[in-house]
């Protein structure tokens, strides 16, 4: 048999392969509803997501302010990129994170939480 035989050979099984596992990979993450989050970024957001969201009395009043809603804080929360050159400090018994975000309006906003074993304090909201 020639080589491009059997690199063609190769190639067509090396494909039919891979088309099975991506298929039933896909099938197994839509049943369970399971997302691929491997990325610091990536995880450090979801796992602020999965927890109650506490308000600190600076955070309340910043959203009396009425320049930016909960809905954006929840944006941030998804959306975010985390600062992590000044996150992940101890802070008050758990850790703080600032997410660079943007409001409704496109202003860029920090929102600064702390994250506790099991709530997520919102700290406090600053325009950029």
């Amino acid at each position: 048999m020639k080589f491009s035989q059997r690199l063609a050979y190769y190639l067509g099984g090396l494909l039919l392969g891979t088309i099975i596992v991506v298929y039933f990979l896909q099938a197994k993450a839509e049943s369970r509803n399971v997302s691929f989050c491997y990325l610091p970024n990536c995880r450090v957001l979801q796992d602020l997501r999965k927890k109650p969201l506490h308000y600190s009395p600076e955070s309340e009043a910043t959203l009396k302010e009425n320049w930016v809603t909960l809905q954006d804080i929840k944006n941030c929360m998804q959306y975010g990129d985390v600062d992590f050159s000044t996150s992940n400090e101890p802070f008050k018994g758990g850790k703080i994170y600032f997410i660079k975000g943007k409001n409704t309006k496109g202003e860029p906003i920090t929102v600064s939480m702390v994250n506790y074993s099991d709530k997520v304090l919102l700290n406090e909201i600053k325009k950029d």
